[in-house]
């Protein structure tokens, strides 16, 4: 064995070291060569772990074990012996508006601390990852910050809308959103892959491209197509390179990495759930982003790409206009493009090929959808440390600032129901509070509420706030992550049925009238609202998660 492949082999060969003087020696020998392997090989060739979130509960990642096939072709291919492990992905979808949703965001930790577990366990030199879904990728990103050994992730794509038109419609001339009235249905799961729009899922997995941590196009590419699989096959060829080369991502996701993906989101007009998992990946490379950093790009980078909910297209049309090195390149003048990516080139090299094909789904910059970036911080009386919202998904730009009356819940199922009671009215702002990391406990997404709210065409000029999250699909001014939360004393806390509030988007505002005389008085005489928690993992957390203005991180 050379200097060089002992190098390739330094975490592995470290299983063997230090028990080679003793009557263990041939322990782990044993177990490998009972599942097919050689000793020469175990001694020559490079371990790679693929952490594989495949399951068979949705399609956005029930096509990952085919993907894996290929990721391990280009192991094998490249001189290294590919190790395939599982670990849990949950689908937001399924836990909508049910007790299901409180136990969604914390599984981002699980899957993290499973990665980093499995892999420190066995001492595998480098990892490929392969997810699809919202809470499934910044997991992943953040089980390769942990470990910084050489990464690369392999999305798994979005998939593919399938419209269902009434009787007697007559065709369009471009896309179905311009012949609403005639859909009888539209279906947005039909083929492998994540949702078409630009919810959470695809968000990420266009960041993570973004912060260079996949190869080019391997975020936009569907997940039925032929390309999906060559890029699989590449990376699996590529980490080889990158264990040879010594990059690992403390050298990819570097500060600069992280304000070209909140560049690019401004860009794409990505989903609110965005800043959580950004701000989480961050802080498990050491690296602090603040809030602020999103108002700042987004005076900058208007929202030129147009996918639902910021325009009528899917994911997959946005790769064939060239997906986000294409976004990229429209951007160039304000990115870092020194900054390196998994292909082993920096961004200045990879952009001097890109060509747009479509000038419609990534417009130029004199010709945004918004002219100002998907994604801003609100802060305020009512939100002293923070609170996000989608512009680019206000379709009324009159909302943009609007005063109301509130009308506080303290669930989102309370909501629901006076929704369907007729209880909400035009013109008022609906808070739903003890929804946020620790209150709910959880942060569910109220993406239910909204759905319902949005079909109620009787109830219009509504605006909405929440300590909980949304769906990267949601629309209209839907205000979440108000900080701090509710349970902890912030003064959402302490909202009441009649109140004025002003929400003032462009002046980056969320105010209550109240005197912060008054706002303490309030809170001198609260005190939580305890929901039953009677799981044990949900207690945990309730325990050690932080505010959603640092990530919702875990303290240890």
């Amino acid at each position: 064995m050379n200097e060089h492949e002992r190098d390739m082999k330094e975490r592995s060969k470290s299983i063997f070291e230090p028990i080679k003087d003793t009557p263990n020696y041939y322990g782990p020998y044993g177990v490998w060569r009972g599942v097919g392997l050689e000793i020469k090989e175990i001694d020559k060739k490079p371990l790679i772990g693929i952490a594989n979130t495949w399951n068979e509960f949705h399609p956005g990642h029930k096509h990952l074990r085919i993907l894996a096939e290929g990721v391990k072709w280009g192991i094998l291919e490249s001189g290294g012996i590919p190790f395939e492990f599982n670990t849990i992905a949950p689908c937001d979808g399924i836990a909508q508006g049910n007790e299901g949703m409180r136990y969604i965001l914390l599984q981002r930790e699980i899957i993290a601390d499973s990665i980093e577990a499995m892999m420190e366990a066995q001492r595998l030199d480098a990892l490929v990852t392969l997810s699809s879904c919202d809470k499934i990728n910044p997991a992943v990103l953040m089980a390769a910050a942990r470990l910084n050994i050489p990464t690369i992730c392999v999305p798994g794509g979005p998939g593919h809308m399938e419209i269902e038109f009434k009787a007697g419609f007559q065709g369009l001339d471009h896309h179905f959103y311009d012949a609403r009235e005639d859909v009888f249905s539209c279906h947005t799961c039909v083929t492998h892959g994540a949702c078409a729009f630009m919810g959470t899922a695809n968000s990420v997995q266009c960041l993570t491209e973004a912060l260079g941590m996949t190869l080019p196009n391997a975020a936009t590419a569907p997940g039925v197509s032929q390309m999906k699989y060559i890029i699989a096959k590449q990376s699996g060829r590529q980490i080889i390179q990158l264990l040879k080369d010594g990059i690992t991502p403390s050298q990819i996701m570097t500060r600069e990495a992280f304000e070209n993906a909140i560049m690019v989101d401004m860009a794409i007009g990505g989903s609110t759930n965005v800043v959580l998992h950004l701000l989480a990946i961050a802080h498990e490379m050491g690296i602090e982003l603040e809030l602020d950093l999103f108002n700042k790009f987004s005076k900058m980078i208007p929202t030129i790409v147009g996918v639902q909910p910021n325009g009528v297209h899917s994911v997959s049309e946005l790769y064939g206009a060239g997906g986000i090195p294409a976004v990229m390149k429209r951007i160039e003048e304000f990115l870092h493009l020194d900054c390196l990516t998994v292909s082993g080139k920096t961004w200045k090299r990879l952009l001097k090929r890109v060509k747009f094909r479509e000038q419609e789904i990534i417009r130029p910059l004199s010709n945004p959808y918004f002219p100002e970036g998907g994604t801003v911080i609100l802060k305020g009386n009512l939100a002293p440390e923070g609170a996000v919202i989608k512009e680019s998904a206000i379709k009324d730009k009159d909302m943009l600032t609007f005063t109301g009356n509130a009308r506080a819940f303290n669930s989102q199922y309370e909501a629901m129901q006076a929704l369907a009671a007729n209880k909400i009215k035009s013109g008022e702002i609906v808070i739903i509070r003890y929804e946020g990391p620790k209150g709910a406990p959880g942060m569910p997404e109220n993406h239910s509420f909204t759905e319902l709210l949005y079909a109620r065409r009787d109830i219009t000029k509504v605006a909405m706030l929440t300590d909980g999250r949304f769906s990267g699909a949601s629309m209209g001014p839907c205000i979440g992550h108000v900080c701090p939360e509710a349970y902890v004393g912030g003064p959402i806390a302490i909202v009441e049925d009649g109140d004025r509030i002003t929400i003032d988007i462009p002046n980056r505002r969320l105010d209550i009238d109240l005197t912060e005389a008054e706002i303490k008085e309030r809170l001198a005489n609260w005190k939580p609202i305890e929901h039953e928690v009677k799981s044990k993992v949900l207690s945990r957390y309730k325990k050690l998660v932080t505010s959603a203005a640092k990530g919702a991180v875990l303290k240890y």
